[in-house]
C-alpha cells in the first residue's frame, strides 16, 4: 500500500463518525411533539438532526420549527457565565458572587421599602416543576404578593373564559383525537396551519370524513383556505358576531332544550337579549354579511356534534374573555359539550400555556388552580409548604399591570425568569422605560434578549435538551421531556437557579430538591384535591402511558380524556351562560381621520414568540428575516405604498418601519404585521396599555395606525 494511501485511510479512520441520540420534544407551541436529536461528531466536526417520535398528540410530525430547534440549543450566543453589568458592559462573574450580589440588592429594597418592593415575572415555557417552584420562590423565598408570567398575554382570556363559564380551565375539553369525527367545527381567531402545524392533519381528516369547517378571521390563511366558509370579520367584532350566530340557533330553535334545562344557568336571560339585537345590524358591525351568517349559525345548530376553537385573534382583546364565554354560549345553546365529538379547544400558543398557569404563576392563583384569596385553599398549602398562613401573601397583579407598578415607583426589583416583556407587551417603549427605572433586575435567559440588556444581572439558564421535566400540552396532557444534551458552560437549570438562590436568601429548607422529579412529587401533594389534580401522576406512569390527561386524583386513575360528561365543575354542577353585549365595556381602537385603518398582528410559520431563540436559528431566520405589513392592493394604492417598499406605521402609542407585501387576502380596513421582531420593527410599540377587565390581556389584535411610504 502506498504512503499516500495509508495517510488516506488514517485521516478517514480519525474522521469515523460517532453518533448520540437525545430524547427531548420540542421546546415552541403546545403541540409539544415529541422529538430526538441526532449528534453526529467527527474529530472536526458536529452535525445534527432533528426526527419527530411517535406520540399520542402529534403522532410523529415536526414542523419547520421543531426541525431545526436545536439551532439556538447550539448556538455560540449562548450565556455560559452570569454576567454582571460594571459601567454598561456586561462582565462574566462567578455563581457565588452572582447569588451574593442578588442577596444584598434584594435585602436593601426590602429593608427599605417594604416585602412587596421585589416581583417575580415567569414563562410560560419553562416546566411545570419550574413554575410551580417559581410560584412558591416568589411568594416563600421573596415573600411578595407581585408575581404573574407572561402567558398572561397569551391564554388568559380563554382560561377565564372557561373558567367562569365551566368552573375549571383545561386548553381542550376532549382529546385531539376526537377532531376528525365532529360534525362541524368553528376556528375562532386561530390560524393553526401556521401556528400549530402539526396539529392540522386532524382537521383535514375531519374534513375528509364530512365535516363543515367554519373560519373567522380578518385575513385569508393556510388555515381559511380549507374552510367551507370564511366569515371575513372586521378586527374586534368577534363578541357580535358570536352573538349573531347564537340569534340564528335561538331564532331557528336549534337549541338543545333538555341539555340547558338540565345542565346551564343564565339561557333565559340570553335568551331575551338575543331577542333584541339584529342581524342586518350585527351584519354592519362585523362587515360579515347576514347570508354567512345565517348560514354558519344553521349549520352549526342543526349537526349532531360539533367543536369550537378559539385563539389569539378572539382572545388578544380588551373583550377578549367576555368574547370567547360567547362561543362557549353557543356551545351550551346547542348541547356541544361534555359529549364524544363535541367540545371546546383554546389552542394553546405556547409550550406549556396550560401546565405554567395551573400551579401558581398567576397573580391570583397557588397550585392546583387554587385561589389566593380562598382561606381553604391557603392553608392547605400553607401546610404544603411548611409556612403559617398569615405569612403567604395575598394576590398581586398582571403581568403588565406589574409594569406599570414599576413605573410609578411602587416595585424597585424584578427577577425575570425566561421572558421577553420588552417586545412581547403592549407600549413597549414604556416599558423598556419603565424595567429602566428598576432599582436591581435580574434577568435568567439563555440569550441576551432586548429584555435582559436591561438588567443588572444576567444568569444563565438551559435549553429544553438540556432540562428534563414534565409539559402539559394543548389536551391538558401531562408529558415528560426526557433531557440528557450536555450542559453549556456553566448555565444551569432553572429549578437549581431557583433553589440555589433561595438558599442564599436563607429559605434553603423549603428549596432543598435535588431532581425535578423530587419537585413533580410536591407539586402532585399541591395539586390534589384543586381542580387541576395531578397527584395520580408520576414520572413512571407517564413514561408508560406516553403522557396523562388530568385531572388525575390517584394513581388508579386513567386520566380524564373527556370533561364535563356528567356535570361541570361549579358548586351546582351546572354551566353558566352570560349576556354579552354587541358593543364592548372598554372602547376599542377605531379607525378615524388621524388613523384610519385597523391594525392586527399574528404569528408566521418560522418564528415563535418574540423571535429570541427562532431568530438565532440560521433556517428559520432566512425563511423569514425581517417583520412585514400585509396590505390590500386598493389600501396600497390609495395610500401610495408599492409592493415590497419600507412602509412606516403609526399609532396614537408610537411608529414602526416595515416592509410591505401586497396582498388580496385581507380585509381593504385591515393591515396585518407578525409580532416577532423587535426595536423599530417591534409592532407592540403600536398597541395601547389597555387591558380586559376580566383576565388583563391587552388589546393586541385591534390598533388603529396610518401608513406613509418611507422616501427612498
Amino acid at each position: 500500500m502506498t504512503e499516500k494511501l495509508l495517510r488516506y485511510f488514517r485521516t478517514r479512520q480519525k474522521e469515523a463518525e460517532t453518533e448520540k441520540l437525545y430524547d427531548t420534544q420540542c421546546p415552541f407551541c403546545s403541540m409539544q411533539c415529541k422529538m430526538q436529536l441526532i449528534e453526529q461528531s467527527t474529530v472536526t466536526r458536529k452535525k445534527y438532526q432533528t426526527v419527530g417520535k411517535d406520540n399520542p398528540t402529534s403522532e410523529g410530525r415536526l414542523c419547520i420549527k421543531g426541525l431545526n430547534a436545536h439551532q439556538h440549543a447550539v448556538h455560540t450566543d449562548r450565556i455560559k457565565h452570569p454576567l454582571r453589568k460594571i459601567n454598561g458592559e456586561f462582565q462574566p462573574i462567578s455563581w457565588d458572587e452572582a447569588y451574593a450580589l442578588i442577596s444584598e440588592k434584594f435585602a436593601a429594597i426590602q429593608t427599605k421599602h417594604g416585602k412587596n418592593a421585589l416581583s417575580v415575572y415567569g414563562s410560560a415555557t419553562i416546566t411545570n416543576e419550574e413554575a410551580y417552584l417559581l410560584g412558591k420562590f416568589a411568594r416563600v423565598g421573596l415573600e411578595t404578593k407581585y408575581i404573574d408570567y407572561n402567558g398572561r398575554l397569551c391564554m388568559s382570556a380563554a382560561a377565564s373564559a372557561a373558567a367562569q363559564t365551566f368552573g375549571v380551565d383545561r386548553g381542550f375539553t376532549n382529546t385531539i383525537s376526537e377532531i376528525p369525527h365532529t360534525r362541524c367545527i368553528v376556528l375562532a381567531g386561530t390560524n393553526i396551519a401556521e401556528c400549530q402545524p402539526t396539529i392540522m392533519p386532524y382537521f383535514e381528516r375531519a374534513k375528509e370524513n364530512g365535516a363543515f369547517i367554519i373560519a373567522i378571521d380578518p385575513r385569508e390563511t393556510s388555515t381559511t383556505k380549507m374552510a367551507d366558509l370564511h366569515l371575513k370579520v372586521k378586527p374586534g367584532m368577534d363578541s357580535a358576531l358570536a352573538n349573531g350566530l347564537l340569534k340564528v340557533i335561538v331564532d331557528e330553535n336549534l337549541i338543545d332544550e333538555s341539555f340547558i334545562e338540565e345542565r346551564v344557568n343564565g339561557f333565559d336571560e340570553v335568551k331575551e337579549h338575543i331577542a333584541t339585537l339584529d342581524l342586518n345590524e350585527i351584519a354592519e358591525q362585523t362587515g360579515v354579511p347576514v347570508e354567512q351568517i345565517i348560514k354558519a349559525g344553521t349549520v352549526f345548530g342543526r349537526e349532531d356534534s360539533g367543536m369550537i376553537f378559539t385563539a389569539r385573534g378572539v382572545e388578544q382583546q380588551t373583550d377578549g374573555s367576555i368574547s370567547v364565554r360567547n362561543f362557549l354560549n353557543i356551545l351550551l345553546a346547542t348541547g356541544k359539550i361534555g359529549k364524544k365529538n363535541s367540545g371546546f379547544g383554546a389552542v394553546t400558543g405556547q409550550g406549556n400555556g396550560q401546565g405554567a398557569r395551573e400551579h401558581g404563576q398567576k397573580a391570583d392563583q397557588l397550585p392546583g388552580y387554587r385561589s389566593i384569596e380562598n382561606e381553604e385553599h391557603r392553608q392547605y398549602i400553607s401546610d404544603v409548604w411548611g409556612i403559617n398562613e398569615k405569612d403567604l401573601p395575598r394576590k398581586g397583579v398582571s403581568a403588565f399591570e406589574t409594569i406599570q407598578k414599576i413605573d410609578e415607583g411602587e416595585i424597585k426589583g424584578m427577577f425575570l425568569m425566561c421572558s421577553n416583556p420588552v417586545v412581547s407587551n403592549p407600549s413597549a417603549e414604556f416599558v423598556k422605560k419603565a424595567l429602566e427605572k428598576l432599582d436591581f433586575f435580574v434577568a435568567v435567559d439563555m440569550f441576551i434578549s432586548e429584555t435582559a440588556r436591561l438588567a443588572d444581572l444576567i444568569l444563565p439558564a438551559t435549553s429544553y435538551l438540556e432540562t428534563p421535566g414534565t409539559m402539559t400540552n394543548v389536551e391538558g396532557r401531562v408529558t415528560l421531556r426526557e433531557a440528557s444534551f450536555p450542559v453549556q458552560g456553566e448555565a444551569k437549570h432553572d429549578w437549581q437557579i431557583i433553589c440555589e438562590l433561595a438558599a442564599a436568601l436563607g429559605k434553603e429548607k423549603y428549596f432543598s430538591f435535588s431532581s425535578p422529579e423530587e419537585i413533580f412529587n410536591e407539586l402532585r401533594v399541591a395539586s390534589k384535591g384543586g381542580k387541576a389534580d395531578y397527584s395520580g401522576i408520576t414520572y413512571d406512569r407517564i413514561r408508560e402511558k406516553e403522557g396523562i390527561l388530568w385531572p388525575c386524583p390517584d394513581e388508579d386513575h386513567p386520566g380524564t380524556e373527556r370533561l364535563f360528561e356528567k356535570e361541570f365543575s361549579h358548586a351546582d354542577g351546572k354551566a353558566n351562560m352570560i349576556v354579552v353585549p354587541n358593543k364592548p365595556e372598554i372602547p376599542k381602537d377605531t379607525p378615524t381621520v388621524d388613523f384610519p385603518l385597523y391594525l392586527t398582528t399574528g404569528r408566521v410559520m418560522a418564528h415563535y414568540l418574540t423571535g429570541v431563540q427562532t431568530r438565532k436559528s440560521s433556517t428559520l431566520a432566512a425563511h423569514d428575516f425581517e417583520s412585514y405589513m400585509e396590505i390590500h392592493p386598493a389600501t396600497a394604492e390609495k395610500y401610495h405604498i408599492q409592493d415590497n417598499t419600507l412602509v412606516k406605521i403609526e399609532s396614537a402609542r408610537g411608529h414602526i418601519v416595515v416592509r410591505s407585501k401586497v396582498s388580496d387576502t385581507i380585509r381593504k380596513d385591515t393591515v396585518f404585521v407578525p409580532f416577532h421582531w423587535a426595536d423599530s420593527q417591534n409592532v407592540n410599540r403600536l398597541v395601547s396599555k389597555k387591558l380586559d377587565p376580566t383576565c388583563k390581556m391587552p388589546g393586541f389584535k385591534v390598533s388603529a395606525v396610518k401608513l406613509s411610504p418611507v422616501a427612498n
